[in-house]
């Protein structure tokens, strides 16, 4: 039964956007781009826009409703190229999950005090435990799902808008306000936007959860061009505030809270209480509406046969729930043992290269498109192209331990997809799309 509608569509796409973004990897950025962390969000968020379009666009064109790998093997007929895409963006969704989580917990230590649950830091306890909690909502169903969502990103949203303006209002009458005009012409933005594409994937989620909407085609069409530029916007004031406010350097070492630290600046101790919560609401949305989606678009590769049948069956919401588990298993997994640097580059060097793909083939199909603006994929295209191999450059200069361990990781992935599609289970499948 559809129960969704266009506010749950946006409310969920923000949400794992906005939690994600502007509590975990907002720190990552401000660390590469330095004042100009604004303008690296604008260019990330300027590139998914065209990979959103893309994506629209490629919906419209196939008969079933679904993402990237429908896309791939309704129009391509590659059942191992549209299994690996699938692999990999569910990788990418694990590790999305690892990140909100890993953040929540970052806030909710700072908030409490750094303290410890026999023996075990409490930030570790803190990251399970939220993963499980949206494990048991995601098992009662997408209205019960949907709802929570409307409520965790109006508040979020509410807040960070608060704090975003007035804060820029704040730095500007204070003459604070910071633009960083000596690095935009520096590689640096860039790099920074590319290490920021994790907060820009949530929208996408959406191709996966049609079936639970009552107009699919046109709220999450709608949904997709709302909810990218209002993130990116939020996440456009953020930097200017937090930058304007706080010296690199405190940002640098306390990247998950210095939202925090910022706020007291101007909205005192209340004000950062508050912020604080809003952290808290913002990444317990942002695992929210990872799980939910993330777990729709498995149960899609498992009806397409690129996923083991096993993982098949679902609870009397229609929900996946062996698949739930699994996802929310490792994603917990990926937050106790993994950094903040390795989650935020496998998770972004995942969703640069799918977004491309999908800008390619919209170009590639563009005769079969109708009303298509052929330079936006090509934008797409473009900016994903060179997104990828700045990132990589720039963890092997700064961070060579984590540049060798995102290559270890990437390697196991594609390790593990060959030798699940090496005998072509789903040969039976790939003319089907022809």
């Amino acid at each position: 039964m559809a129960d969704l509608q266009l506010k749950e569509a946006i409310a969920m796409a923000l949400g794992g956007m906005i939690g994600g973004g502007i509590y975990s990897a907002f720190g990552i950025v401000v660390a590469i781009a330095g004042k100009a962390a604004w303008f690296a969000f604008l260019i990330a968020g300027s590139i998914a826009m065209c990979a959103g379009y893309s994506y629209v666009k490629l919906n419209e064109l196939t008969d079933e409703q679904g993402g990237a790998p429908t896309y791939l093997r309704d129009t391509i007929g590659n059942s191992t190229l549209s299994g690996m895409t699938g692999w990999s963006l569910l990788f990418g969704y694990i590790g999305s999950m690892a990140l909100y989580a890993y953040a929540f917990a970052g806030f909710f230590a700072e908030m409490i005090g750094r303290l410890h649950y026999m023996g075990l830091p409490l930030s570790k306890v803190v990251s399970v435990a939220l993963i499980a909690v949206f494990v048991g909502l995601n098992l009662l169903g997408a209205a019960e799902t949907g709802k929570a969502e409307d409520v965790l990103t109006f508040f979020k949203v509410l807040v960070i808008g608060v704090f975003g303006f007035w804060g820029v209002w704040f730095a500007y009458t204070g003459e604070q306000l910071s633009f960083g005009f000596s690095q935009l012409a520096t590689v640096s933005p860039i790099m920074a936007a590319a290490m920021s594409f994790v907060a820009f994937q949530g929208w996408q989620l959406l191709m996966y959860d049609q079936s639970q909407f009552e107009n699919p085609i046109d709220d999450i069409r709608k949904a997709i061009y709302i909810s990218i530029p209002v993130a990116t916007l939020l996440y456009i004031v953020v930097a200017f505030t937090t930058v304007s406010l706080l010296p690199l350097s405190v940002i640098a070492v306390s990247p998950e809270v210095s939202l925090l630290w910022a706020g007291i600046k101007f909205m005192g101790p209340v004000g950062a209480f508050i912020i604080g919560i809003s952290a808290l609401f913002s990444t317990a949305s942002a695992v929210n509406a990872t799980l939910f989606s993330g777990a729709q678009f498995s149960s899609d590769l498992i009806d397409y046969g690129l996923l083991p049948d096993r993982f098949g069956s679902s609870g009397d919401g229609g929900v996946p729930s062996k698949i739930i588990i699994v996802l929310g298993v490792l994603s917990a997994a990926f937050a106790v043992y993994g950094s903040l640097s390795s989650i935020t580059s496998f998770a972004s060097l995942a969703f640069i290269a799918v977004f491309g793909g999908m800008s390619y083939l919209a170009f590639r199909e563009r005769d079969q498109i109708d009303d298509l603006i052929t330079p936006v994929p090509v934008i797409g295209m473009g900016g994903t192209a060179l997104f990828f191999p700045l990132l990589l450059y720039n963890l092997y200069r700064t961070s060579p331990g984590t540049f060798y361990l995102v290559i270890a990781i990437t390697v196991f992935v594609l390790g593990a997809e060959l030798l699940y599609f090496k005998g072509d289970p789903l040969g039976n499948v790939s003319g089907e799309g022809n």
